[in-house]
């Protein structure tokens, strides 16, 4: 880990604070993480379904740990703020997935305990994956978020997002992703376990300040700003092919805007 990769690190770790949670807008290439930077973001995440989606492989463990590393790497060296990855439940190996987003310039990992096929890891089968983990990131104080997805395809019941947050701080995880959970009073419940908590927001979600008075120290948008991005693409389509006008593409970035934002760009030291 470099020395700028630490100062990002620690950064980031501070960024998770009860009652001002850290706002993570997710990005999936290099132009949507400049101008997600550029909008004030003090850090930014991938989403897996939009870096998939972008490189024309399924969500789902299609992308794979060399193409997510690959776009990280890519992410990381465009930004001077802390970059989070999104390796889903580690592809083929949790540990050799971490060492390579970290050696990607990553600062922490989404780890979900769904498994690549259908239904979750067992708490303690997952709690050693994520132990793993940990030990690949060799001491560095490096953030894994873990998810667990009992609130989308498990059981739905807060003590088992109980019993898994205890294993899997118990192995080093540094936050409870819930997405699929929004309600206040049940946020309030896991936050008061041993993990600090995360979720992820949609249209008619509780707003940022409800959140976070219900304890979660972090909140992202998952794939939400990908599908938007590619909703207009499909109604600036629609509307050229049909009706032969152009309103659909108003409001956009200015030409000459993105392209500096691009230019301007650190890249790699």
């Amino acid at each position: 880990m470099t020395r700028n990769q630490a100062q990002h690190a620690q950064a980031f770790a501070a960024l998770h604070k009860p009652g001002e949670p850290l706002l993570l807008p997710n990005a999936w290439d290099v132009a949507s993480a400049v101008a997600i930077a550029g909008a004030g973001a003090k850090a930014i995440a991938t989403t897996s379904a939009g870096v998939a989606w972008s490189l024309g492989v399924p969500d789902g463990a299609g992308l794979g740990a060399e193409r997510a590393a690959a776009v990280i790497a890519r992410i990381v060296a465009a930004l001077d703020v802390p970059v989070s990855a999104d390796i889903e439940a580690g592809y083929e190996d949790v540990a050799a997935t971490v060492t390579a987003v970290l050696q990607a310039g990553a600062v922490g990992v989404n780890i979900e305990d769904r498994r690549d096929g259908a239904g979750l890891y067992a708490p303690a089968e997952q709690a050693g994956r994520l132990a793993a983990a940990r030990a690949a990131a060799r001491g560095i104080p490096f953030w894994i978020n873990a998810r667990t997805d009992v609130f989308l395809g498990g059981t739905g019941r807060i003590d088992d997002a109980l019993e898994r947050s205890a294993a899997y701080a118990a192995a080093g995880a540094d936050s409870l992703f819930v997405p699929g959970l929004v309600d206040p009073a049940a946020i309030a419940e896991l936050a008061a376990g041993p993990l600090p908590v995360a979720v992820m927001a949609w249209p008619g979600a509780p707003s940022v300040a409800e959140l976070a008075a219900a304890g979660a120290v972090r909140i992202s948008l998952g794939s939400a700003i990908a599908q938007a991005a590619y909703a207009v693409a499909v109604r600036a389509a629609t509307e050229l092919l049909t009706s032969g006008t152009y309103d659909s593409v108003a409001g956009g970035i200015a030409y000459n805007t993105m392209n500096d934002a691009v230019t301007a760009a650190p890249g790699p030291p």
